[in-house]
C-alpha cells in the first residue's frame, strides 16, 4: 500500500505534534504493509510562492533519519485553494516533485467556481489530486465527472468510506460512479490507515479496486504517470442500513 495524503512532519500543522508521534505511525503503518508515505503539510494556495520548501525538505530529513526505513518517505504539500488563480512555479509544492499537486477547497466552494479553479491548475501543465472531495456538500457523481473532465484525479479519505454519514455516502457513491482514483488516510498523527479502507473494499468484493486505490495509482503518481481507471464498485449494503433508508423514505414520502 501506498499513502499520499498525511500530516507527519512533526510541529508544522494540525498533524503530527512530535517525531516520536511520527513515528509511531509509521511504524503501525509498515506492520499494515504501507510501502510508502508522502507527507503533505498544509499550505495555502496564496502563499505557494514563497512556499517552504527547504525547511520542510530539512524537517522530513530529521524524520527520516528517526523512523524505521519502510515505508519509504516523500514530500509535498496539501495546497489550500485560497485564490482563484493560483500559480505554481516550483514542483516543490507537488508530490515527490511530479506533476500531481495535492489541493483542497474550502468546505462551502460552489460547484461551477471549482471546476474554473482547478482547470486553471490543469492549463500550468500540473494535474490536481483534489484531496477528500467527499467533504464538500456540493460533492456527486455528476460535478466528480466535470472535474474529471477538466483533468483533475480525485482522493477519498480511507476511513470515510467506512462512516456512516453524509460524507460517508458521498464517497461510497463516489466509488461506486467509479470516479475514486486513490485513497489516502490524512492522517494527523493519529490511529487513520489506508489499511482500512483496503480491508474494506476487499470485504465488498472490491480486491481489483483495493489494488489501483491504494497501490496502482499511487504508485503511478510517485512515478509520475497516468493513472488507471477504477472499475465502479456496487457497495453491498447491511440490513441495517437498508432497514434505516426504508425508514428514512417511508417518513419523507
Amino acid at each position: 500500500m501506498i499513502d499520499l495524503h498525511t500530516h507527519l512532519i512533526p510541529g508544522v500543522d494540525d498533524g503530527a505534534h512530535t517525531i516520536e508521534q511520527s513515528v509511531e505511525v509509521l511504524q503501525r503503518f509498515a506492520a499494515e504493509g504501507v510501502a510508502a508515505v508522502c507527507c503533505t503539510p498544509h499550505l495555502r494556495a496564496s502563499a505557494v510562492e514563497s512556499a517552504p520548501c527547504d525547511d520542510m525538505d530539512s524537517l522530513l530529513s530529521d524524520l527520516v533519519d528517526a523512523a524505521p526505513p519502510i515505508p519509504v518517505l516523500s514530500r509535498g504539500f496539501e495546497v489550500m485553494l485560497d485564490v482563484p488563480d493560483p500559480r505554481f512555479t516550483d514542483r516543490c509544492c507537488c508530490l515527490a516533485g511530479t506533476r500531481y499537486v495535492l489541493v483542497e477547497f474550502g468546505r462551502l466552494v460552489p460547484a461551477d467556481a471549482s471546476v474554473e479553479v482547478l482547470s486553471r491548475i490543469v492549463a500550468q501543465g500540473l494535474v490536481p489530486l483534489l484531496a477528500h472531495p467527499e467533504r464538500y456538500s456540493v460533492c456527486s457523481p455528476d460535478l466528480a465527472r466535470r472535474w474529471q473532465k477538466a483533468g483533475v484525479v480525485l482522493q477519498v479519505d480511507a476511513t470515510t468510506l467506512l462512516a456512516d454519514s453524509r460524507r460517508g455516502g458521498r464517497a461510497r457513491a463516489l466509488l461506486e460512479a467509479g470516479c475514486a482514483s486513490i485513497v489516502a488516510s490524512d492522517n494527523h498523527g493519529d490511529s487513520r490507515s489506508v489499511a482500512a479502507a483496503v480491508g474494506w473494499l476487499e470485504s465488498h468484493g472490491g480486491g481489483a479496486q483495493a489494488e489501483l486505490l491504494a497501490m496502482d495509482n499511487p504508485r503511478a503518481i510517485l512515478s509520475d504517470e497516468p493513472l488507471r481507471p477504477v472499475p465502479p464498485l456496487r457497495v453491498r449494503r447491511s440490513l441495517y442500513t437498508q432497514f434505516k433508508n426504508l425508514l428514512i423514505g417511508g417518513s419523507s414520502a
